[in-house]
């Protein structure tokens, strides 16, 4: 961590190897480039997991429902930490959208940044004093038009710098 804070990266929903054989490599250079991964479930690979385990700097993870067993006895479902004064939770699902702000602030009432996945579609609100992020996905965009990504800075207790990534179409 710097003085600039903690550069995140937040990516969510990768079903290696079903939607893709691997991350794309705009994600793996951010991945080299961040202080924190964030990755919010639907792994469906245990060697991913085990490569950005091996690759990050940190890792803040969490399952996802397509994950099996070996993912579940590794991964919480709910990962928490406090980075940079900023109180982090990562969860895979929050259920539909409506009154998801409300929900979600009710379930997690000591948390600033909630991580969160399932949809492949992104998300970013902010209520009364909970931000809630989904990345989408880098490798699935279902009926997105562009798989994404997410990074981010957390200093000084806020959430800053929240840019979503659109990744090119693949070939």
């Amino acid at each position: 961590m710097s003085s600039d804070g903690t550069r995140v990266l937040v990516i969510s929903d990768t079903h290696l190897p079903l939607r893709a054989k691997d991350l794309p490599a705009e994600v793996w250079a951010e991945v080299d480039r961040a202080d924190l991964v964030v990755h919010a479930g639907d792994w469906v690979d245990v060697p991913l997991l085990d490569r950005l385990e091996a690759r990050s700097r940190r890792l803040l993870a969490c399952w996802g429902n397509n994950d099996g067993p070996v993912l579940r006895s590794r991964l919480p479902e709910v990962a928490r930490a406090t980075v940079e004064g900023v109180r982090v939770a990562v969860v895979h699902e929050t259920g539909a959208k409506q009154r998801r702000d409300e929900r979600m602030r009710a379930a997690h009432p000591d948390v600033d940044l909630l991580v969160f996945g399932h949809s492949h579609i992104p998300w970013d609100s902010a209520h009364e004093g909970l931000r809630l992020l989904n990345p989408g996905s880098p490798t699935d965009r279902r009926r997105e038009p562009h798989c994404t990504y997410v990074t981010l800075r957390l200093v000084d207790g806020a959430v800053e710098d929240v840019v979503l990534h659109r990744l090119p179409p693949r070939t």
